[in-house]
């Protein structure tokens, strides 16, 4: 491959390599050789441990620092010129002395290492959809997962052509040092800089890094969408897909829903499920007014602790080939893999996350509760056929949801785009005892994004409103929430495969095919429209499910306007109309 056919790229790592210090630079062709080298590389030094090939073919174990776990929101910061628009829930810092502070850890960081060149493209290469990126790392396990993550190599390289237009990202684990982790992003130079994580979230910079905090602010320069968004496809008995996008805070259950099996009584019946993908959607307006996603990655970043085989098996049906594990556990006895949730009895013997001996009878958990698998798309029973359209598939709805104990209904309808913003910007689920801090607290998370909007999120509504001007045959809008409790704490609703019976009337309402009733928050379905043929679930139950409590919505409405509050009179108008309206129907 020509490496120095594009002079912004050579001149780019000439820069960082200047700074950094590294012994070689080794560029990424994508080959499989290549790959296979670095990873045998990868176990010689003791970066990765090889899994029982039989069982789990080129399958390896990763272990990171013990305080270099997971995603960190107080070191990740969007360095725009003006504070104001990277608004009050991201970190900011002028760019100017971010980029000091960086390039002063930066310099020299990579002596005695190898510095990496990954080119990549988030998207199919070539398609309408597609850009970008080149990443430098001084990471074998970086590129491993990137390779697995994204197309990358050659290929890249040659559509990149001797443009300027890629997304600069610079990586170095550096020492690990805490105090000085950062992940920066600078949104109006097209820059990504992350120092002193190895950990997926942080350094695999295609993932969230481009494709939302990035992406969200190139989609509204150039008006496209980068949504945390699932994208599935619902194959009804006569053989028509219909495709859904949905927005789920983290712990409601989004990958289960990507992935979802339909339960007997519609698998008899000839329903199918299909994935496209199970976290991040770029939206465009296609030729014909209504928007298109394609899923920009090519493998899944998937929680490891409570994938199963009944919880969600085909996630685990994806990690049996060319998987990378990190923190999990290793089982001693056939040299696999295990974490808490994944079987009912543990292993007698195990490794735990840290590298120590582990039982049934240890104290500490075997897995890290963050644990990771990286695994190919492609790996999936359910993955669409569409998965590789370069064009993507049309959207008829996009779903909201959240995890709410008594406020939200099992599922409501927006009334129009506007009121589906509104309804997206009130996303909020409600902390379990898994998260930390009080259980029930209500937590806004508008449309899942506001850890990963690259800009003030009352001009993210707005763009979500601009976007509904520019799409002639927009998608409905729905808010979902699977976890109803009844008195006792208990969920009312099965949830998992059950929740077809759901999307099928949410398909159903797309194309005028069921009925609704108008409520204070828009439209609900009559509870004889949910079949619930086949689940121990009467039309009683339904109905409840579906009732909406006045007095918690009108201390919802009292929270939301407090919500609001916090940007700074920016919130679109159209938003405010919709509050209005809420809070007049709640009287």
């Amino acid at each position: 491959m020509d490496v120095h056919a594009n002079r912004y790229i050579s001149e780019f790592i000439d820069e960082i390599a200047a700074k950094a210090k590294p012994d070689n630079i080794v560029w990424i062709d994508g080959s499989q050789q290549q790959i296979e080298e670095l990873r045998e590389l990868a176990v010689n030094s003791g970066i990765l441990f090889r899994l029982n090939e039989q069982l789990l073919p080129n399958c390896f174990l990763h272990r990171t620092d013990p305080d270099d776990v997971a995603r960190v929101e107080d070191r990740t910061f969007i360095c725009c010129k003006k504070e104001e628009d990277a608004g009050p829930t991201n970190h900011w810092m002028e760019p100017a002395k971010m980029y000091e502070k960086l390039y002063g850890i930066l310099e020299g960081s990579m002596k005695g290492r190898t510095m990496y060149v990954i080119p990549y493209s988030m998207g199919l290469v070539d398609s309408p959809f597609a850009k970008y990126g080149i990443e430098l790392t001084d990471s074998v396990y970086v590129v491993l997962n990137m390779a697995i993550m994204t197309r990358v190599g050659e290929e890249v390289l040659r559509a990149m052509g001797t443009e300027a237009g890629f997304i600069r990202g610079i990586h170095t684990q550096g020492t690990l040092d805490k105090e000085n982790k950062y992940i920066v992003h600078f949104p109006e130079d097209n820059t990504i800089v992350s120092v002193n994580s190895n950990y997926g979230g942080n350094v695999l910079q295609g993932k969230k890094c481009f494709a939302l905090r990035i992406a969200s602010s190139l989609g509204r320069r150039e008006g496209w969408m980068a949504e945390h968004m699932l994208i599935l496809g619902i194959e009804n008995p006569q053989g028509e897909t219909r495709y859904v996008c949905g927005a789920f805070p983290s712990a409601c259950g989004k990958t289960n829903l990507a992935m979802l099996i339909p339960p007997e009584a519609y698998r008899s019946q000839g329903w199918k499920v299909w994935c496209v993908g199970d976290d991040i959607a770029w939206l465009r307006v296609g030729e014909d007014g209504r928007l298109w996603a394609v899923n920009p990655e090519n493998g899944f970043f998937g929680v490891a602790p409570g994938t199963s085989m009944k919880s969600n098996p085909n996630a685990l049906e994806s990690t049996r080939e060319g998987t990378i594990f990190t923190n999990v556990a290793q089982v001693t006895a056939d040299n696999t893999v295990w974490w808490e949730g994944m079987t009912k009895t543990p292993p007698e013997n195990a490794i735990d996350w840290l590298g120590r001996p582990w039982t049934p009878e240890s104290a500490d958990k075997a897995a890290h509760p963050n644990s990771r698998f990286t695994a190919p798309a492609r790996n999936c029973p359910c993955i669409s056929k569409e998965f590789d359209n370069p064009k993507g598939v049309p959207i008829s709805a996009i779903i909201f949801g959240g995890r709410r104990a008594k406020t939200a209904p099992l599922v409501y309808q927006s009334r129009d785009w506007n009121h589906g913003v509104f309804v997206g910007s009130i996303m909020a689920s409600e902390t379990t005892a898994a998260a930390v801090g009080n259980v029930g607290v209500v937590r806004r998370d508008p449309m899942a994004m506001l850890p990963f909007c690259g800009y003030h999120m009352a001009d993210y509504w707005q763009h979500w409103i601009n976007m509904g001007k520019s799409a002639s045959r927009l998608p409905k809008v729905f808010n979902v929430n699977w976890f109803r409790t009844d008195d006792e704490g208990h969920f009312i609703w099965p949830g998992f495969g059950d929740n077809l019976r759901v999307l099928e009337w949410i398909s159903k309402r797309c194309f005028d095919e069921a009925e609704a009733k108008e409520c204070e928050l828009g439209y609900i379905p009559y509870a004889s429209d949910i079949n619930v043929e086949g689940v121990d679930i009467d039309e009683e139950t339904i109905e409840g499910l579906l009732e909406i409590d006045r007095e918690l919505w009108k201390k919802e409405a009292c929270d939301i306007r407090e919500y609001y509050g916090k940007f700074g009179g920016k919130v679109p108008k159209e938003l405010i109309t919709s509050l209005e309206r809420l809070e007049s129907d709640l009287r």
